[in-house]
Formats: structure tokens, sequence, C-alpha cells
């Protein structure tokens, strides 16, 4: 750091012109990565998707996209079966006019599954090609449109269907632009409070640069890979929190460094060789979270994964150059006017971390009973797609469905199985499904439309719609029912491809989180250079995100909470990818707190060779900035939660609060606290890890890692060495 600082400050003018050069060629790409962006959910290997692929080769509809349902209603004192050819030639109108789609009506079936018990309403079942993006597929109104024109007046048509109550549901939200000027504008606040002075705008700058950059290298990444439109929005939030969180502990330490009375020169190298070194491994630690969604079998997460790393390691670019070449140049002129000082750690903080030190054990025990009651709901956690009952409660398409299910007709018409096979085996495939537990009927339809090249479409309604872990079991029970049997190609549906989810992405999921932790320690150890800091801070990071799952469970999947914020009742489930993603920021995010804290409290052991110091003078000057920082990034996701979608309002509000968390229960009470009870434990290292970190061999004292354990206990030891 200190060869790249001098480096920096040497040649900064070239530095700053060289990312004004690449913030304007981002600017100018950042219009182009909108229409590159992918909105593809493949999940090449999996069965259910291979099966769906091919259906949609043979039939150019259906598998995993759910069916709309046509609902017809007769007149008044008739009856569907007195007039079943009526609507079944108002169904054929409709395929003659949509060739593209497959109808499966009580016409084609004779099943009564497909008529109300009060025998006045019957539905078919609309297979559409799958529809581009998200604007959603406009064969279905086309389809009620011309159905209500083939029959006679008095009948009624409505719509409805997974697709449309998910439609009916939201607004277009804010936009990406809209919600990064949002955010900024309230990191600028809680900047401007923390610094006072116009240095507010330096880490708003440094965000400024590191976004477009990013999306310029997303926009080339676009050309080489599918890249998810989900991107966009983690690029324009969580670069502008952690770019802003980075710069603001490198511009406080300058400040202090300043305050101290060193040259401006002098200071800048100061901040860089400690906080600028915290910041590199802040924003490593962050992607080596992100290596749980480049391993998995998912293009779409994977996508993410890799415009996730870009984050941190851009900020991490532009920090450690061009916010030392600004310090360097104008910085000592914006620092204006100094209403805030830096030559004394924060008086509150510093009272609080003595509290913390004096009554380490209270605290230890406060934090881990406020912890272990937010674990507890993560426990009837359920994985999956958002219930039905959380989706539209309002409009023709709930009028419809609530028709439906209150005449009696299953809700898994929503999402029904589909069973490609041969159509001289479908007979038979069919009569083994109509067995299994929680199916309700089970039809060979016999139109032309459901039957080609040799093979038909068997569909299965299961007694409930398979939406999530929760009520996904039907579908699991009907692959095993059929299993190898003959003529069988394969089960598919919209249930089927969550099962895919479900493997592919927490097929080795406990695997993942082992690696990651065990390269984090790594990292972490030599940062350190301790091995059980470390461990401490992988340990309390993944109970920090299990707290986290928690809270997210008891706030959206059971509705405490999502109704009124935002008016969402209880998803039921939490969909597949989530808590993936929820793992993968968050554990990273939440280190760079730990990074932030420990780093100066062991700064401040090495100079003084005392835990207890170690921990008030570190959170003392470290409490204001972790707490600004987290409530920058919790502004930044709070804005995220805006978006359109229900999923990445599930994300941005699991991550804004997991921050929130994570810097006030865990980084300024749990971690102080456990420092002090291990007194000098904490910065033990064996002189063979130190070999394997490559860190040099140093006896015990205050300049380097403890060679040998502690044998006098920790607090003993500290007050015989320290003189405390």
């Amino acid at each position: 750091m200190a060869r790249l600082t001098t480096l920096v400050l040497r040649h900064r003018r070239i530095v700053m012109v060289a990312w004004l050069v690449i913030l304007v060629a981002g600017g100018m790409g950042a219009g182009r990565l909108t229409s590159r962006l992918s909105y593809d959910f493949s999940l090449p290997g999996q069965p259910g998707y291979e099966t769906a692929l091919k259906v949609l080769h043979i039939y150019g509809n259906g598998a995993d996209n759910p069916p709309s349902l046509l609902v017809v209603s007769v007149p008044s004192g008739q009856s569907v079966s007195g007039n079943a050819s009526t609507i079944a030639a108002g169904f054929s109108a409709v395929r003659t006019a949509i060739p593209s789609a497959r109808i499966v009506d009580y016409g084609d079936t004779r099943d009564p599954v497909f008529v109300t018990t009060n025998g006045e309403t019957t539905f078919g079942m609309l297979f559409s090609p799958p529809p581009k993006g998200f604007s959603g597929s406009k064969i279905g109104p086309d389809a009620q449109s011309i159905l209500s024109k083939s029959l006679p007046p008095g009948y009624r048509v409505s719509l409805t269907g997974l697709s449309e109550l998910e439609n009916s549901s939201g607004g277009g939200g804010t936009g990406v632009l809209l919600e990064t000027i949002i955010g900024g504008v309230g990191a600028l606040a809680v900047l401007a409070f923390v610094f006072a002075s116009f240095l507010a705008f330096v880490p708003l700058v440094v965000a400024a640069v590191s976004i477009p950059s990013t999306l310029l290298i997303v926009l080339g990444l676009s050309y080489v890979t599918q890249v998810s439109f989900v991107v966009q929005f983690l690029v324009a939030l969580v670069g502008l929190g952690v770019a802003i969180d980075y710069s603001l502990l490198i511009v406080t330490r300058w400040r202090e460094e300043r305050h101290q009375g060193k040259d401006n020169e002098t200071a800048v190298k100061n901040a860089m060789a400690t906080a600028g070194r915290a910041v590199v491994f802040s924003g490593i630690t962050v992607g080596i979270g992100l290596i749980a969604m480049i391993v998995l079998p998912v293009p779409s997460l994977r996508s993410v994964g890799y415009g996730g790393i870009l984050i941190p390691l851009v900020s991490v670019a532009v920090a450690s150059t061009l916010l030392p070449a600004i310090l360097g140049g104008i910085g000592k002129r914006v620092d204006w006017p100094r209403i805030r000082h830096e030559d004394r750690a924060s008086r509150s903080w510093t009272a609080w971390a003595q509290g913390v030190n004096r009554h380490r054990w209270a605290a230890t025990g406060v934090a881990v009973a406020i912890l272990g009651i937010l674990i507890i709901p993560l426990f009837g956690l359920n994985v999956g797609s958002t219930g039905v009952n959380a989706l539209a409660k309002t409009g023709t398409a709930r009028v419809a469905y609530e028709e439906l299910v209150n005449g009696g007709v299953p809700g898994g018409v929503l999402t029904p199985i589909e069973a490609l096979s041969t159509s001289q085996a479908a007979s038979g495939i069919a009569s083994q499904l109509r067995q299994v537990p929680g199916v309700t009927a089970a039809v060979i339809p016999s139109a032309n439309d459901s039957n080609h090249a040799g093979t038909s479409d068997v569909i299965a309604i299961p007694r409930t719609e398979t939406l999530n872990s929760s009520s996904l079991a039907t579908v699991a029970a009907s692959k095993s029912a059929v299993a190898g049997m003959p003529g069988l190609v394969g089960l598919t549906g919209f249930g089927a491809v969550e099962l895919d989810y479900s493997h592919a992405v927490f097929g080795h999921f406990p695997e993942l989180v082992a690696v990651i932790a065990i390269l984090s320690f790594l990292l972490l150890a030599r940062a350190f250079r301790s091995i059980v800091l470390p461990l401490k801070a992988v340990v309390l990071n993944l109970v920090s995100v299990s707290a986290t799952f928690g809270l997210v469970t008891w706030f959206w999947q059971d509705g405490h909470g999502s109704n009124a914020v935002f008016g969402i009742p209880a998803t039921g489930a939490i969909t597949f990818w989530v808590p993936l993603m929820i793992f993968a920021f968050l554990f990273g995010l939440s280190m760079d707190y730990e990074v932030f804290i420990l780093s100066r409290m062991r700064e401040e052991f090495d100079r003084t060779g005392s835990t207890t110091q170690a921990v008030v003078t570190g959170l003392g000057r470290t409490g204001r900035l972790v707490t600004s920082a987290a409530l920058i990034l919790f502004l930044a996701f709070a804005t995220l939660a805006s978006a359109p979608f229900v999923d990445l309002k599930v994300f941005a509000t699991a991550l804004g609060a997991g921050i929130l968390l994570d810097a006030t229960v865990v980084r300024a009470l749990l971690l102080p606290a456990l420092v002090s009870i291990f007194g000098r434990w904490n910065w033990w290292m064996p002189d063979w890890a130190a070999k394997v970190l490559f860190l040099p061999r140093q006896n015990e004292g205050t300049t380097g890692p403890l060679s040998k354990p502690p044998g006098d206990g920790p607090r003993q030891l500290e007050t015989t060495q320290v003189g405390h």
C-alpha cells in the first residue's frame, strides 16, 4: 500500500484523468447495458428443466410456465354440462385463432375437476409460449377476448392464473437511476453529519466513479456470458454503499493523521497503510463470500455472482488510487469548515467500550439472547415461490381465482404437473398419477394440440398449488410414482422446476459455506496475525447471517411486518435464490465491519500491548465510523426495496436489516465483549501457522503475533505484563 500510494501521489493528475475517462466511458455504456441483460432462469442438466425444454420443442408452450386459466360462467339457471358443446366450440375458436397456444378444458377431457360443484362455472388451462422478460404474455387477454366473442350473450369470461395474480400485485418501482440518486442523497446526509465539512462529497465522488466503472465491465461481460437483470440493481445500490463505506474509512483515518500534526502527504500514506489495507482485505472478503454464487449450476445466479464480485473489487481499486490522489491534492481545501475533529476518539463510543469491557459477560449474554430469539423463526423457513395469499387481493384475476376455489376446484390448477410420454403409455402414466397422494386428477387431453409427434402431455392437478418446500411433496411423490415407467419422457411443470432449483441451489450449500468460511479464515488470519480473531469473526458472521434469516422468515414469510410496511401479506415462503444471495452478500458486507474494528484493535494492541486498551480505543475510534457506514448501506438497501419485484424487496430488506443488526448487536456489543473475555488469547499465532501464512516469525511482544499461547489465563497474564 505504501508503494502504491507513493506512485499515485507522484502521478495523481494522470490517475484522476484515467478514472475520468473510465467514468465517461461507463456512463456511455450504461445505456447499452439494459438491453443486453438477461431474464433467463435456465437450469441445464436438471430433470424437470430438461423435460420442459422437450415440451417446448414439441408443443411450443407450457412446461415450467404456469398456465393462464380462462374461466367461463354460464347464464343464471343453466349448467356447464348442458352447454358443453357451446363452450367447447368457444375454446376451439381460441385454438384456431392462437395456434401457438394449447388449451386443456372440460370439452377434451370430460373430467369433473374442470367444473365447479354448483355446475355453473368451468375453466380451460391456456398454455402459452414463454414470455420475454417480465412484460408478461398478451396471449391470455387475447384469448379471453376471442372466447368472449365466440360465446352467446349471457356468458361471462374472466382470466386468472399464477402470472395474472403476480402481475396484479405491484407497481413499476422507481427505476435504477432514481433509486441511486435517492440512495446518494441519503448517504450525503450521513456523510455531512460525520465530517461536518465539504469532505462529505469526496466519498460520493468515489462512488460516482465506481458505479459506472463497474457497469462498464459488466457491459463487456455481457458479450461473453449472460448477465442477469438483477446485476444492474446490485451494482447501482450495493456499489453505492460499498464505495462510500470504503472511502469513509480511509478519509476518516486521513483526517485523524492530519489532526495529529502529520503533513498532508504523510497523512495520506499513513491512512492508506492502515485503513487502506483494511479496505483491501474487506473487498477480498466480500468477493470470497460471492464464490457461492459463481460455483452454482444456475447461469442466472452465476452471473449475479460475477457482477457482485466486481462491485467490491472495483470499489477497492477506485478507493486505493483515485481517493489518495484527491486527498493528496485538494483534500485539505475541501476539509472546510472544520466543525468536527478527529484528534481524539469519540467520547460516547469510548464510554460504551469501557462499559462493555467492564461488563463483558453481561454484554455477551444480552447479545446472545437477542440473536437466539431472532434465529428461532429460521427453523420454520420455507423456500420456494411466493404463496397465492401474498399475491393480488383484489382485481378480476383474484375474483376469478376465488370463484374457482370456492366452487371446489383444487388450488393446484395454478401449477399443474405435466408428464410427457409416448401416446401409447399415456393411459398407464395417468392411472399411476391418480394414485399419488395429493393429486386430485390426471387427464389425457384428446385435442390435437396436446398430442404431437407420437407424444401426449398428461396433465396432473395437485390438490394445492405447488409453490414451495411445504407443498412440493406431491411433485416429488409423482416423480417417484412414475419413475422408470416405459414410455415416460419426464415430468415437468412449475413445481417440478421448483424442485430443480431446490436441488441446484441447496444441494451443495453446506459445502459452499464451509469453503467460504475456510477461505475467509485464512485471509483474516493473515490480516489480523491471529488464529482466534478470524475464527471468532467467521463464527460471528455465521450467527449474524442466521439471525437475519430468522428475521426475514418472521417479517416476510410469516407476515409480521410485510403487510404493514409494504402492503404485502405473508409470502408463505422465500424464493429459492434469495437465501443464497442474502448469505453471499451479507457474509462479506458484515465482515467489512469486523475488519474495520479488529484492524484498529490489532493496531492499538501492537502499540500498547493491552487488550483492554485495544478494545476501548479500537471501538472508540471506529464505532461512529461503522455505525455511519452501516446506516449508509441501510439507506441504499431501503431504496432498493422500492424495486417492483417482491423477491428484490425481500433481498433488500434482508440486507438492510442484517447490516443494522450486525453493526449494533454483533459488532458494537458481542464482538468487543468477546475480545475482552479472550484477553491475550486474541493475538495468539503459533509459529507453524505463521509459516503457512508467510508471516514473519516474531517472539511475544507488542509488534507481532504471540507465538506461544498464554498460560496464566487471559486476564491475569495481561494484568501482569501491562500493569493495569
